[in-house]
């Protein structure tokens, strides 16, 4: 996906000390050629689907935007996998009685090429949820959807379930303790051709994750993540890295509905502790 900013990532990972606070300089990315609009907020849609692309891509990037019941996928048919998945987490929509238990992963038919169940098969790697099961109980449909293959990623076993997992269960009970948030995230590369593939339709795996999370209750924050696709256990603090720092690394603007001065303080400082989270 050479459109991508993907050379950054080994960079970042090294320079980007763990911190409870960081507050690197507002970025500059020529590259990106449009504001979108704003997630959906939960006054003006009983669903968590946004109603327009909640993301500006980086230009040239591959893409299809998927509309869901519970979450807008911007899909790349270079990578077989999503660029990024967004959705509006409301308290609501984090309990419900539709379990996976049924459910069966599917070949999405609205994208062309595309990955299947069995590119993962003797993969070694986990069909990895970006928006996940356990955020879509509220709705049949939703559940059903978020097992298409484009909310999916290769990715490793113990990440999947360990510190993907942690991460999953801490934005549900972020959007408990403050009624909803906003959530986007989605694989990064470390280069422009894939190092790694899957399967006869060649999946690309990443090289790792990334998480955004935005609060706008009260006083806005939000926080990124970053985790490396290897399944490595780590602290939780060892992953948050600032919105902007996920913005630089991706090509991708988040959140620009918000006013500018608050979009620039928020999205350039992340701090554990202003989500009730004491340092590890």
């Amino acid at each position: 996906m050479k459109h991508l900013l993907f050379l950054a990532l080994p960079l970042l990972l090294m320079a980007c000390k763990p911190s409870s606070r960081q507050t690197p300089p507002e970025p500059s990315n020529p590259r990106l050629t449009s504001h979108a609009s704003p997630l959906t907020s939960p006054a003006t849609t009983s669903t968590t689907t946004p109603a327009t692309t909640p993301v500006a891509s980086a230009s040239g990037a591959p893409e299809q935007i998927l509309h869901r019941t519970g979450y807008t996928t911007s899909y790349n048919r270079d990578t077989r996998n999503p660029n990024w998945v967004a959705w509006h987490l409301t308290k609501d929509h984090t309990y419900g009685r539709h379990q996976r238990s049924q459910e069966v992963f599917t070949e999405d038919t609205d994208v062309t090429p595309r990955a299947t169940d069995n590119d993962y098969y003797n993969s070694r790697y986990d069909r990895g949820h970006m928006c996940p099961a356990g955020d879509n109980k509220w709705d049949a449909t939703a559940m059903s959807e978020s097992f298409l293959f484009t909310n999916i990623c290769p990715q490793n076993h113990a990440l999947n379930k360990y510190e993907w997992n942690k991460l999953e269960i801490q934005c549900r009970d972020w959007a408990r303790r403050y009624g909803a948030i906003d959530i986007v995230c989605g694989p990064v590369y470390d280069h422009a051709t894939p190092t790694r593939t899957i399967g006869r339709n060649r999946v690309w795996v990443p090289d790792a994750f990334f998480k955004v999370v935005l609060c706008r209750t009260g006083q806005p924050k939000a926080i990124g993540f970053l985790v490396r696709n290897n399944g490595k256990k780590v602290s939780l603090e060892s992953l948050v890295r600032t919105v902007d720092d996920i913005e630089r690394l991706t090509g991708f603007d988040f959140f620009s509905d918000l006013d500018d001065k608050v979009e620039q303080r928020i999205e350039a400082a992340a701090d554990l502790k202003e989500w009730g989270l004491l340092n590890e």
